[in-house]
């Protein structure tokens, strides 16, 4: 599966510190980017798609803020919701990842801000690296019209500064059902930290994250 990409270039970085200012006020404050607005205690729920669950998964569990994340599917029908299915590429699902959040806590257009910069590589239509089939797309999974407003948000304002050198090919699609993955996929990364595609392609997101974004990261 993967290989190590460099997902942000110079000028995302000079971009996020331009707009870093949004991490303190309320979601959706800065960029028009808004976000549903909860009440104290209130857990929201993101899905998002980019590539092997296996990753994304461990990064968004180092993020504050984030009290849940499981892997499993979106996009498709329940009844080919399988790892072995779903691998063919024929079932209309993406590998994606539950992320229930505190937004008290760690907002939407964070969380996004963490997709697109070092989760995964918005840029590569159907493929993650090495991975190659439609089960790997970038995807934004949206729950209510705020979210599918930030998203959009967050594309045109990173599209707008040329933030990448190629197209972001994201969908932002809304959720029709998330069904959780085998229980051998859950928490991969914690369980086989040295596995050799773990250390190749997916540790070095954690550090990236560790260094990017050191207020966020736990």
């Amino acid at each position: 599966m993967k290989t190590v990409h460099e997902f942000v270039t110079p000028v995302l970085a000079a971009l996020f510190s331009v707009i870093s200012f949004a991490w303190s006020v309320p979601a959706g404050a800065a960029s028009g980017e808004a976000a549903p607005q909860a009440s104290a205690g209130e857990r929201q729920t993101a899905v998002f798609a980019g590539g092997c669950f296996w990753g994304v998964d461990a990064v968004f569990k180092h993020l504050k803020g984030v009290t849940e994340v499981e892997s499993g599917y979106a996009g498709g029908e329940a009844a080919t919701a399988h790892y072995e299915r779903v691998g063919t590429g024929t079932t209309g699902h993406a590998e994606a990842v539950r992320v229930r959040f505190d937004p008290q806590r760690i907002s939407y257009p964070q969380l996004l801000q963490v997709f697109f910069s070092v989760a995964h590589d918005p840029t590569q239509l159907d493929r993650q690296g090495p991975d190659v089939g439609s089960q790997y797309r970038s995807a934004i999974f949206y729950a209510d019209p705020g979210q599918e407003k930030a998203a959009q948000a967050h594309i045109q304002q990173l599209t707008a500064a040329r933030a990448f050198s190629r197209p972001i090919v994201t969908q932002v699609v809304p959720l029709r059902q998330f069904y959780p993955a085998e229980a051998y996929h859950q928490n991969y990364l914690a369980l086989h930290p040295r596995q050799p595609y773990i250390v190749f392609n997916d540790l070095p997101k954690l550090e990236n994250l560790r260094k990017r974004f050191p207020e966020l990261y736990q």
